[in-house]
């Protein structure tokens, strides 16, 4: 079978669904590769780069449609691109197919296929297939730049002769995918990072990346984004109150804003609103990453950049991926090479439209003449947080009682214990001969007092293993000395060589640790 991929029609659209790279994969798998001319040039894929690893260059879009049994898209097809996409032919692309019902029923009369890739459930073993997280990732690093080029001044802060520089402070509205892209690039830029989210389980991820959570003093229970898909479900209005009059707190004192607030089937949450951008300080950047759903911000204009009266810029662009078309084209090339491997489990060129599998049904818009959205929701699903059982703090009371009580078990072990031994130390002395007791009693002292010994010897070394080591081979050389004035030369030999090897063990513990050390030093 023939994969395609041709020219993207949308205007300011650069990015292209098939690289070199990709099609060389795609290419392992049985398949023929064809791509209309100029079609990667805008990501910066030449057609030579294309031919050079043996796709097809064809000059039109109709020649390559005409082809391709499956084509690979970035954007929706148009209607002329609809018409095109006859019986048995398959089209892998963005699709949005709960706004695009009237063009579903079309192909589906047509007996054309559709796999959407905004559609690829959030199961782990299709992460490698979620080409709207790769996207939003990219989206939400080229939002951080955009704001650094709008800002005017330093995310780090510093301090030079011409005089200080504070730090910008940036506050990330919504930390998803595209949110945490964001707040790593702000702080790795050197800002000092804020970032909010109404989902209580990405808490911990952002302050892992160095970033503030902004908490609300709120008493909700807000849904486990497992539950929702990993997106944030709708909150509550006294929840939404409170959390816009957390963010008129934070407005004066932010420079720049970026808001990426996305509830799947829904117009953009409105959280940025225009007193808000009046608050903040002149020169200050909002970035919408919502803008093609409507925007966060109250001031945003899909597509435009503005500034406020104040002189706060607000940039509504929805093309982030798109320009940085060469990254975002490998990434989401590598998203559609992943789902074909899905398609093909042989790997003999050949698709199998597995509608049992979890990933392929989830993604399928269109198949064998008929609408297959909505798909039937996944078996398996992300499992939710289990929630954090409040751990009751105890009384003084009960905590004495308790220590009184671990007191008394510990005097009742050590009771039992002495008995017991006791009891074996008259057994056997009613029987053993009385030389036997004098060395037993030695014996039993020689060890309780060596074990003191060693074990409260202070751990100037490396480690306390090696400070313990070095005790008993102290003792060891004791011993040896003491019997190297017998009269026996086997004795003599012997405790010669004991302390010769117990002597390495003891300097080679100083010397060892002396060089721990010494990496830790300063030249």
């Amino acid at each position: 079978m023939i994969i395609g991929a041709p020219k993207e029609t949308l205007a300011g659209e650069s990015r292209v669904a098939m690289t070199p790279d990709s099609a060389v994969q795609l290419q392992k798998l049985g398949y023929e590769c064809v791509i209309e001319s100029g079609a990667g040039q805008t990501a910066g894929f030449s057609d030579h780069a294309y031919k050079s690893v043996g796709v097809t260059i064809v000059k039109t879009a109709a020649a390559l449609w005409k082809a391709a049994h499956i084509v690979t898209k970035v954007q929706p097809p148009n209607t002329k691109e609809s018409k095109r996409l006859t019986s048995n032919k398959l089209l892998i692309s963005f699709f949005y197919p709960s706004q695009n019902t009237g063009q579903m029923e079309f192909l589906a009369k047509n007996g054309a296929s559709v796999i959407a890739m905004d559609m690829v459930p959030r199961i782990s073993r299709a992460q490698k297939m979620d080409a709207l997280s790769s996207m939003a990732n990219i989206a939400g690093y080229r939002s951080v730049i955009e704001a650094g080029n709008n800002f005017g001044r330093f995310f780090t802060g510093q301090i030079t002769a011409a005089g200080k520089v504070p730090p910008a402070k940036v506050l990330v509205v919504g930390a998803g995918v595209a949110g945490l892209a964001a707040i790593g690039t702000a702080t790795s830029l050197g800002a000092i990072t804020y970032a909010f989210d109404v989902r209580p389980e990405v808490a911990e991820q952002i302050e892992s990346m160095g970033a503030k959570f902004v908490y609300l003093d709120f008493e909700e229970a807000q849904q486990d984004g497992a539950k929702t898909g990993g997106y944030a479900a709708p909150s509550s209005p006294e929840f939404r109150e409170k959390q816009l009059e957390k963010f008129r707190e934070l407005a004066p004192e932010v420079d720049i804003v970026i808001t990426t607030a996305l509830i799947p089937g829904r117009d953009a949450p409105k959280l940025w609103l225009a007193d808000m951008v009046a608050a903040m300080k002149p020169g200050s950047v909002v970035i919408d990453l919502a803008a093609e759903r409507g925007g966060n911000c109250d001031l945003t204009v899909p597509d435009q950049k503005i500034v406020s009266k104040n002189g706060v810029t607000v940039v509504g662009y929805t093309d982030f991926p798109s320009r940085m078309a060469a990254q975002s084209s490998t990434l989401y090339s590598t998203n559609i090479r992943h789902m074909v491997t899905d398609l093909t489990p042989e790997k003999n060129g050949q698709i199998f439209h597995n509608m049992e599998d979890d990933v392929i049904r989830g993604v399928t818009a269109v198949h064998a003449g008929a609408v297959t959205f909505p798909p039937p929701p996944p078996k398996v699903q992300a499992i939710a947080a289990k929630p954090k059982e409040a751990v009751q703090e105890k009384t003084p009371a009960e905590l004495r009682a308790e220590e009184v009580e671990t007191f008394k078990q510990q005097t009742k072990n050590q009771v039992t214990l002495l008995a017991v031994g006791g009891a074996l130390i008259l057994l056997v002395g009613a029987y053993a001969p009385a030389s036997f007791m004098q060395h037993f009693i030695v014996f039993v002292l020689s060890v309780f007092i060596g074990f003191q010994v060693i074990w409260n010897v202070s751990h100037s070394l490396h480690t306390p293993l090696m400070a313990i080591t070095n005790a008993i081979s102290s003792i060891i050389i004791l011993g040896a000395v003491l019997q190297i004035g017998s009269s026996g030369i086997l004795v003599i030999v012997l405790a010669a060589l004991s302390v010769f090897f117990a002597a390495i063990n003891i300097f080679g513990g100083f010397l060892v640790t002396r060089r721990m050390l010494a990496m830790f030093q300063k030249s």
